[in-house]
């Protein structure tokens, strides 16, 4: 299928959203004490968007941004273990910054996934 590229600055608008929500639940919720500190924001961030995207096609960032994550194949619904492969690809980061000649990251080649504009 052939989708229009979306913008590197609407996918960081969209992500930095996700994170600050994530920073304000993670504080709020979840203990200071054994390294919860440093990785809540991210185990928050990781249950957040998995979740979201496997069950409504589209994270809380996203969506405010109006984009959707769909299956490259032919543009339909991801299945919750392509939800689950992109997220933990996108928290490493570097796979989430880096494209192909399509404009897709890595996190959404090995996904089999692409984010579009709705």
């Amino acid at each position: 299928m052939d989708f229009p590229r979306v913008s590197l600055g609407r996918r960081l608008v969209a992500v930095a959203i996700d994170w600050l929500m994530c920073l304000v639940v993670a504080g709020a919720l979840l203990p200071k004490a054994n390294g919860m500190r440093q990785f809540g924001p991210l185990v928050v961030f990781f249950v957040e968007v998995s979740l979201l995207v496997a069950l409504q096609g589209a994270s809380a960032g996203q969506r405010i941004v109006r984009l959707k994550v769909v299956r490259y194949v032919d543009g339909g619904a991801p299945t919750p273990m392509q939800a689950l492969i992109r997220t933990t690809f996108l928290c490493l980061v570097v796979t989430a910054v880096t494209f192909d000649h399509d404009g897709r990251g890595i996190h959404e080649r090995l996904s089999g996934t692409i984010l579009k504009r709705y």
